[in-house]
């Protein structure tokens, strides 16, 4: 499909250099002197490179259909990870490349698939941005040992190692920040 600037939006996924690309900030700018042109920041949909581009005001763009389709991860095998589509219970094998933060996904655990809707290739997966694990590993706690802010290394349920306060114990449950690896709370078992 094809597009303007004028159309541009977060989230808008284009076919540029011969590769898909998605819009994550964009400024339109009219200046004083000279034509308007539109300042972007693109991100890879395969590799997660992020550059930064001007387009002329009125240039002509094509755009690219992605889906976003939830898949449960299944297994990890020599072949890469495996995921069922929720709704059509279709199985994918994904290069484990292509899914960065794949420590933090236990198995049967939910993400998102990014695919190309013209040719059904799975471009990159997304993880959701906090998790919450059970800690399967770690040095026993100390009551009340809550003042110092000291650390330790904690093994999770999805094999994940991240460093959690010295009073939680094996078999508590922790929420963690996918994206920098850290440990946020404790949650409390209903």
């Amino acid at each position: 499909m094809a597009t303007t600037t004028s159309d541009i939006r977060n989230g808008l996924t284009l076919i540029w250099n011969g590769d898909l690309w998605t819009i994550t900030e964009f400024l339109h700018v009219k200046p004083g002197k000279g034509g308007a042109f539109v300042r972007t920041k693109l991100k890879n949909v395969r590799n997660g490179k992020v550059v930064d581009n001007t387009f002329r005001a009125g240039e002509r763009l094509e755009t690219a259909r992605v889906e976003r389709r939830e898949m449960q991860y299944l297994y990890e095998d020599e072949l890469g990870l495996h995921y069922m589509n929720t709704e059509t219970y279709e199985q994918l094998t994904l290069q484990k490349d292509l899914v960065p933060g794949k420590e933090f996904i236990k198995e049967g655990g939910n993400v998102d698939v990014l695919v190309d809707a013209g040719t059904e290739e799975a471009l990159s997966v997304e993880i959701p941005r906090h998790v919450e694990l059970l800690i399967t590993e770690t040095d026993p706690g100390l009551k009340g040992d809550t003042a110092t802010g000291a650390t330790k290394p904690a093994t999770l349920e999805s094999g994940a190692i991240v460093n959690v306060p010295l009073f939680l114990n094996e078999g508590d449950l922790i929420r963690v920040d996918t994206s920098s690896g850290e440990y946020q709370t404790r949650v409390n078992a209903a």
